[in-house]
């Protein structure tokens, strides 16, 4: 046994080895400077930050879009299915379109965040980054903005609540639902889980733009593109 995992080890020690002298060896290999890659990555998280965040500040571009329409959460499902029992399908439909325009109205604060992170990516960073899969360079803006993001979503989701009218509608619907006989009362932190929701539909909007940089040489619009991706062709 102690054989088997020795040998499962040292080829995993041997393929990450490899991979990183992949890395360490790519620019030589391929005639394309560390400063080039890095632009490059740096160029293709600019596009979908400009591309695609944008579209979710515009009306509906979180409740038109399947990717990252906010959904209810589960403890408020039951809320949602039972005001609609009861033939309040429209007040139900106006608390679920008031949470996504809540997130519409805080991605704009996004932006100066993003960019700072995309101006920090290292040579190291992009080498990785390039290497990596289809999703690489939005985990690695991810990892470093996800804090920053939500401190900075959280009290505009907020005033969000109040400025589209989704805290009195939320507070009418839960207060009606909570009324009811044979309910147990709810009162979620919405505030939270908008936050949290308007983050994943950032994230999931500049995949969505990496790979198709990634995968569609047709998007690759620059020669910055171009020469960086050809590399992992």
């Amino acid at each position: 046994m102690k054989k088997i995992v020795a040998f499962v080890s040292l080829i995993i020690l041997t393929s990450c080895t490899e991979l990183q002298s992949v890395v360490d060896n790519l620019p030589n290999q391929a005639g394309v400077d560390n400063t080039t890659i890095a632009s490059g990555l740096r160029q293709a998280l600019d596009f979908g930050i400009d591309k695609q965040v944008t579209k979710l500040t515009q009306e509906n571009g979180f409740y038109g879009n399947s990717l990252v329409k906010i959904l209810l959460p589960e403890e408020l499902q039951k809320v949602d299915q039972t005001l609609r029992s009861v033939g309040l399908s429209s007040l139900a439909d106006e608390g679920l379109k008031v949470l996504n325009r809540a997130a519409e109205d805080a991605v704009g604060e996004a932006t100066p965040i993003f960019v700072e992170a995309v101006k920090g990516i290292t040579f190291t960073d992009a080498k990785n980054i390039l290497l990596g899969d289809d999703s690489a360079a939005t985990s690695y803006l991810e990892n470093k903005t996800n804090t920053a993001l939500y401190a900075k979503f959280n009290p505009v989701i907020k005033q969000s609540f109040s400025k589209v009218g989704a805290d009195k509608i939320w507070s009418n619907l839960i207060t009606k639902y909570n009324s009811l006989p044979l309910t147990n009362d709810v009162n979620p932190d919405l505030t939270d889980y908008v936050t949290n929701e308007a983050l994943k539909g950032v994230y999931t909007m500049i995949a969505v733009e990496e790979k198709d940089i990634r995968t569609n040489i047709a998007s690759r619009t620059t020669t910055l593109l171009k020469k960086v991706f050809a590399l992992q062709d």
